[in-house]
């Protein structure tokens, strides 16, 4: 993997950050891509790792980032939770734009390095709600069914290439994206932010805990290395259970 060099989005905390160091370790040079400057300075103390501040949903910008990339982690998200009759049209607009239409743009600027070299790795960082839909989050469950869609037809287009596309999909994660949802959950459904963990995030689970970063950042590390060039096209679910109901 010491030949490799990948792009993480999203890279300054949380998922992306773990997925950040889990593949430097395994010697990828890793370029971690935030708009939170100082979020990234952890990371871009690593010897394999160069940071690089930008705002993925000013598409215009993507065109700035590196374009010779063996391996894409699309991992930049943020949450937005309201009624579908309450939900702001431009925060719609904006969840779409960064987190279905952002990767669409990185893949397709990717590609051609990775078809090139007939090899590369697409990680999408997707959800349970790429797969399944809660109340409350039209945007985020949209973005994720999409991204899904996505990854499945970069599959199969990169296939003869060597380039795989799977989708990672965790339920709740430790993260600030989650640790925010608290209290907007709280104020939507008027209970504690501790109801709200036991009631509403981690009531459809059977394993009654957030996943660490670092569990989904094992599963990416699988899905770039050695053993994965039969993987594509994939949905990987680390959802403690929830979708066995």
């Amino acid at each position: 993997m010491e030949t490799r060099r990948a792009l993480v989005t999203g890279a300054a905390s949380g998922i992306g950050a773990a997925c950040a160091q889990r593949l430097a370790a395994d010697g990828v040079h890793v370029v971690a891509v935030d708009f939170d400057e100082a979020g990234l300075e952890t990371l871009g103390a690593l010897d394999c790792v160069e940071t690089v501040v930008a705002d993925l949903s000013d598409l215009e910008r993507l065109a700035d980032l590196p374009t010779d990339v063996d391996i894409l982690v699309n991992n930049a998200g943020v949450q937005q939770v309201a009624p579908v009759e309450q939900f702001p049209p431009e925060r719609f607009s904006y969840i779409l734009r960064l987190m279905l239409e952002a990767p669409f743009r990185l893949i397709r600027q990717t590609l051609p390095h990775m078809y090139g070299a007939g090899w590369g790795r697409v990680v999408n960082i997707s959800s349970v709600h790429g797969l399944r839909a809660s109340p409350f989050k039209a945007a985020y469950v949209a973005a994720k069914h999409g991204l899904e869609g996505l990854s499945k037809v970069v599959a199969l287009e990169g296939a003869a290439h060597g380039v795989t596309s799977n989708c990672v999909n965790p339920a709740y994660v430790r993260t600030p994206l989650v640790t925010a949802q608290l209290a907007d959950q709280a104020a939507t459904h008027g209970l504690s932010e501790s109801e709200v963990l036991d009631k509403v995030l981690l009531e459809p689970v059977a394993v009654k805990r957030l996943i660490e970063p670092d569990e989904v950042a094992e599963l990416v590390a699988m899905l770039c290395g050695p053993a994965s060039a039969s993987i594509t096209g994939s949905s990987f679910v680390l959802d403690g259970g929830w979708t066995a109901h």
